[in-house]
């Protein structure tokens, strides 16, 4: 996502308010635009980090996942697949527009006049953009309740289970990516007119639109924020517990620190344009109707706020690069595998103990 670095498109098109191409002034951005903005092999240079980065995320995954026995971790590493997925698919498809865009330097107007194309990238940015917000939200409450109540499941969520959930994740997200094309709300393109997104317009149908996208990923936001903030201060009180000190397993840790990672970078690069959605469209309501473009300085905030959420799909794989466990040894040596969270709990019935712990 967030690939804006580009010249905008011709003036005849852009100027028709009633397209997808009329959020904007292009004449009066054509310089700006030219004289502000990196060379294009930076652009795929940029795009290709960011692919080369969740494909070794994504083969490390796979390979992982063969060698564990535990269920919990398992269905934890399918949810980063899924994530990995989402993100790798997220700057593939983007990419794949906006590169041969910055180089053809093709007129939208011409090369789209039913704003098909439009459409398609305005929708890959909304799907590509809230699925890492969700499934954050998912890996959070994922473990929230296995850290937190660990007996109220007699096994852990199952591979199958955990990638029907990653599924439903993507199909809410393509639902919700679709409804401008079902007629609420638009797909415009945006400055420099490289890209195409949700139209921060006081139209009723854009206002509900643009309010349900960043209303959605700030609960997303917030709710990974608290179950990640007790599931940590949950581990924090047993494993300092005197008696059970030298009773806990790293695993759960590693995990955490992965999901407090995603979640810092997720609220870092994506709560800025978040919030400022909401409080465009909400501070244009009692000029609806009237205004027909968007300001200068509104069109170069957005754009600078998408590129911090590119940042987002680039970072989230060095997570898990970064802090597994094999990594994490090296930098602390006294990490060793230890029991699990199951044995900081008062002493159960032995066949129930077996079931728990058998994975």
């Amino acid at each position: 996502m967030g690939w804006g670095d580009m010249e905008p498109p011709n003036g005849s098109a852009a100027g028709q308010s009633d397209t997808c191409f009329g959020v904007f002034n292009a004449s009066d951005g054509r310089v700006t635009a030219q004289n502000s903005i990196t060379s294009p092999w930076f652009s795929t240079a940029f795009g290709l980090i960011g692919l080369c980065s969740n494909l070794f995320a994504l083969c490390v995954l796979l390979s992982s996942s063969r060698k564990l026995s535990s269920r919990a971790r398992s269905s934890f590493l399918v949810f980063l697949c899924g994530l990995v997925v989402t993100d790798f698919m997220g700057l593939l498809v983007t990419a794949s527009v906006i590169i041969p865009y910055h180089f053809i330097k093709f007129a939208w107007g011409e090369v789209d006049p039913g704003c098909h194309l439009c459409n398609f990238l305005g929708f890959s940015m909304v799907f590509f953009g809230q699925c890492p917000l969700l499934l954050g939200a998912t890996m959070a409450g994922e473990r929230f309740f296995g850290i937190n109540h660990p007996f109220s499941r007699s096994t852990s969520i199952s591979k199958r289970r955990a990638w029907s959930i990653v599924g439903l994740v993507w199909g809410f997200s393509c639902l919700l990516g679709l409804l401008p094309v079902l007629g609420l709300g638009r797909y415009t393109l945006q400055y420099p007119g490289s890209w195409c997104f949700l139209t921060l317009l006081p139209d009723t149908g854009d206002v509900i639109f643009c309010l349900l996208f960043a209303l959605l990923g700030i609960f997303s936001v917030l709710l990974s924020f608290i179950f990640n903030t007790v599931s940590v201060v949950t581990l924090c009180r047993v494993y300092h517990d005197r008696e059970s000190v030298q009773r806990r397993r790293d695993s759960e840790v590693e995990m955490m620190v992965q999901l407090v990672g995603i979640m810092i970078i997720a609220t870092i690069c994506w709560m800025p344009l978040l919030i400022f959605i909401v409080q465009t469209v909400l501070q244009q309501l009692p000029a609806s109707g009237q205004i027909q473009m968007l300001p200068p300085e509104t069109q170069k905030m957005l754009l600078i706020y998408i590129r911090m959420v590119t940042w987002n799909q680039i970072l989230d794989p060095w997570v898990y690069i970064l802090f597994r466990r094999a990594v994490l040894q090296r930098v602390y040596p006294s990490l060793r595998p230890r029991p699990s969270i199951l044995s900081l709990y008062p002493v159960l019935n032995p066949s129930l103990r077996r079931k728990l712990t058998a994975d």
